[in-house]
């Protein structure tokens, strides 16, 4: 049986306050269940209500398992409930693992036609823990082909829009996770981050993403490549609490992959303790003196979002870079196409599957096959030399807080932003420049909401911390929320609470 002694379980009936299922908050819910106050088959139903009538609107949750299957998981849910097991926190919580990694059982289309109906035979290692611990898969959430771009669709299952206006980008590549989130058709999700693709889906719906130090959880199937690469697996929630308690359940070492860390997050973290945070000292990064376009409106957003870190007690002061940027979007790029044509040289090397890529895939591809060994080897040297800088930047601030995104919410037809305020993104993924500071230097960043833009739509900031400081970033995420109320904000297609 789950250890409950730090999650103690609440035994009570639903008043006025709890109308709503899926309205509850992930931990009050999972409470609940633990309690049985709510019963996983009740559960279940409120979500799939929800889902029937809101993803049709938004396509965030593709490849459903049929309804009668998944009625019976959650029956024999509580029937364990009934016998004294508790599974832990995501016990009888309906989840739709992202259409990236494998499912056992369940349909793994990464986006890519090449894939379309493949039912994959084993878990990843984030998908086994969630399964072990009691959650439903109810099925995948949408992502772009391969995850590659910030903005969601695919030749398979379409485009999926964002849950404040369905006109625009849900972004991407965990765009059906922050969608469904946001909606309340899931209480929690799971996503995936290389260039951002937790935190500008999160910011483009007025979630929570966080992506964490590599190796605090383990990334891909258990047969995934031994190397430090860019991707990590992560949470997504409506609150620092929620994202948390998922955390708890994704994060820690597996001997299957050797590098990730014991002991990572796996300190009941969702009890986010308070503290003083006078004398906590915040750098913004902004735009990096001008050097990064951005929308008109973004970065005043982001900036009046200060404040709150402000009415806590910490103190915010401007940081400058004394680093090339631009020798780091080179490096970036380089170690970028390095891995994904070595994920992917085989669909290129075949006709028949190449002619399936789109072209984006082809260009990253081929960019990558061409690299030398000694140009792969002088993009490392330059990620270190940027570590290195953020570390000396450590030195004079505990946390580093830049916008999420470069833009607000775009139209949902088009493939991406090819300029932002006049000056013309070279690549496909240029526009989300923003988001490579953390990763190249491996660092946790949760995105957090900031509010709305003049048009109405979400923006949202991150917060990055020191190398394995997962816990104090998601303390001071907790706080400034709590302050500033964002996360209360919610998407015209709701009803009101």
């Amino acid at each position: 049986m789950a250890d409950t002694s730090n999650f103690a379980p609440e035994p009570r009936q639903l008043g006025p306050g709890y109308a709503s299922i899926v309205e509850l908050d992930a931990v009050s819910l999972s409470r609940a269940i633990a309690g049985r106050a709510l019963s996983c088959v009740e559960v279940l139903q409120a979500y799939l209500d929800q889902i029937d009538r809101l993803n049709p609107l938004v396509n965030a949750i593709v490849a459903p398992v049929d309804a009668d299957a998944l009625m019976k998981q959650a029956q024999g849910l509580d029937a364990e409930l009934a016998r004294g097991h508790w599974r832990g926190p995501l016990h009888g919580l309906p989840q739709a693992p992202k259409d990236i990694l494998p499912v056992a059982g369940m349909v793994t289309t990464r986006g890519s036609p090449i894939f379309a109906g493949q039912v994959a035979v084993t878990d990843a290692i984030i998908f086994e823990r969630a399964r072990a611990g009691g959650a439903i898969f109810i099925g995948r959430s949408n992502s772009p082909e391969f995850g590659l771009g910030g903005h969601t669709y695919n030749p398979v299952y379409g485009t999926t829009r964002n849950a404040f206006n369905t006109s625009f980008s849900a972004g991407g590549s965990s765009g059906g996770a922050a969608v469904a989130v946001a909606l309340r058709m899931l209480p929690v999700a799971d996503g995936s981050d290389m260039m951002g693709s937790l935190r500008t889906p999160a910011a483009f719906n007025n979630v929570y993403g966080f992506r964490t130090t590599f190796g605090c959880v383990p990334y891909g199937p258990a047969d995934e490549v031994f190397f430090q690469q860019f991707s990590v697996a992560g949470p997504m929630a409506r609150n620092v609490p929620d994202l948390a308690m998922l955390l708890e359940v994704q994060a820690g070492f597996d001997v299957r992959t050797p590098l990730t860390r014991r002991g990572a997050g796996r300190n009941q973290a969702y009890q986010i303790p308070s503290r003083d945070w006078r004398g906590v000292r915040i750098g913004w990064l902004g735009d990096f003196g001008g050097r990064l376009p951005t929308e008109p409106g973004l970065l005043e957003t982001c900036a009046r979002a200060l404040a709150h870190f402000e009415a806590v007690g910490c103190s915010v002061e401007p940081l400058t870079l004394d680093f090339d940027l631009e020798r780091l979007w080179q490096a970036w790029i380089d170690l970028r196409s390095f891995f994904v044509s070595g994920a992917n040289a085989a669909l290129y090397a075949d006709p028949k599957t190449r002619s399936q890529l789109k072209p984006e895939a082809v260009w990253e591809i081929e960019r990558g096959l061409r690299l030398s060994a000694p140009q792969v080897y002088d993009a490392l040297k330059v990620r270190s030399a940027w570590y290195q800088h953020l570390c000396a930047l450590f030195e004079k601030v505990d946390f580093l807080v830049l916008p999420a995104t470069q833009v607000f919410p775009f139209e949902a037809e088009l493939d991406w932003p090819h300029s932002i305020g006049g000056r013309d993104m070279a690549t496909y993924h240029r526009w989300m420049e923003v988001t490579i500071p953390a990763t190249m230097a491996g660092l946790p960043a949760l995105a957090a909401p900031a509010g709305l833009g003049p048009q109405g739509l979400p923006a949202g900031i991150q917060i990055i911390g020191p190398a394995q400081a997962e816990a104090a970033v998601l303390q001071v995420g907790d706080a400034y929320d709590k302050a500033s109320g964002y996360s209360r904000l919610r998407s015209p297609l709701l009803t009101p609470a």
